[in-house]
């Protein structure tokens, strides 16, 4: 299976080089990589130079936009310049961040995902961060869903969701729009990645609201709403985050935000959820 990788990095110089050198270890080495320069004032742009020069499949490009980290708008507008430039002689697309890395067989292991279930349309490992001297699953993990920073799609399933949504949410839509065409996500729980820059550290505190926009963008309604903001406060141990989560939702609704998905993928996801919920307390 051909890999295809884009990277977005924006300022990622204590940790670029080590994604990139588990990268270029693997046991099945991907058929390209780009690397996507985005507005970084640091040494990011030397290391993609010295491993573009050693390495003939690894690219590197410039793209300029804010130095505010707002998310979801920010490193998909800057993935969507790397896939600009790459060619489509694929069987698997990934977007990976610039913080990670990634066990030896890490690539090899996904190729077994798709492989093996032709229905497989989004796949991946786990985030691990390290807490003292202990690596422990990153808590916003599930089982059954792939985090925005190491997320692999085959080709038709990644053109049928129609590309990533450049809006916060995009790593949750792509799954339920994957799953509204017929795709399954899948997932192997012995793939460990190091994830060494914990999500959400570089978000400014203007996109608090974000999260509940997203929700709205969705077509979630108030009360998926208020149960998905729950458990995220939960998880973050914040209140103040759930607040800022219906906030949000109704500043998106009163603004008559345009939603991401149309009313019938609305329909689609809402009962997908409420299915989901279901299942876990029967």
């Amino acid at each position: 299976m051909n890999f295809h990788i884009i990277i977005p990095a924006h300022n990622e110089e204590a940790f670029l080089e080590k994604t990139l050198q588990s990268l270029v270890s693997q046991t099945l080495l991907p058929t390209k990589i780009i690397i996507v320069n985005d507005h970084s004032t640091d040494s990011t742009q030397a290391i993609i130079d010295k491993f573009s020069t050693k390495y003939p499949f690894i690219f590197g490009i410039k793209t300029t936009s804010t130095a505010k980290h707002e998310p979801g708008s920010k490193v998909i507008n800057a993935f969507n310049k790397g896939l600009e430039v790459l060619d489509t002689d694929y069987d698997i697309l990934c977007k990976f961040d610039a913080d990670l890395i990634f066990p030896k067989n890490y690539l090899e292991k996904v190729s077994l995902l798709f492989k093996n279930n032709p229905e497989c349309g989004i796949a991946g490992g786990f985030c691990y961060i390290q807490k003292k001297d202990t690596w422990v699953l990153e808590n916003l993990t599930n089982t059954d869903h792939v985090r925005g920073a190491l997320k692999a799609y085959r080709k038709d399933s990644f053109k049928q969701i129609g590309g990533l949504k450049s809006t916060m949410g995009w790593d949750t839509v792509d799954e339920l729009l994957a799953q509204y065409h017929g795709w399954q996500i899948c997932t192997d729980q012995t793939l460990h990645v190091k994830h060494l820059k914990p999500t959400g550290k570089t978000y400014t505190k203007a996109a608090r609201y974000k999260q509940g926009e997203a929700f709205y963008k969705l077509r979630y309604g108030l009360v998926l709403t208020t149960i998905a903001a729950a458990k995220l406060s939960l998880k973050k141990k914040s209140f103040s985050y759930f607040i800022d989560c219906i906030r949000g939702y109704i500043k998106a609704k009163k603004r008559n935000t345009q939603p991401i998905v149309s009313e019938k993928e609305g329909v689609f996801i809402r009962k997908l959820r409420w299915n989901g919920i279901k299942s876990k307390i029967l």
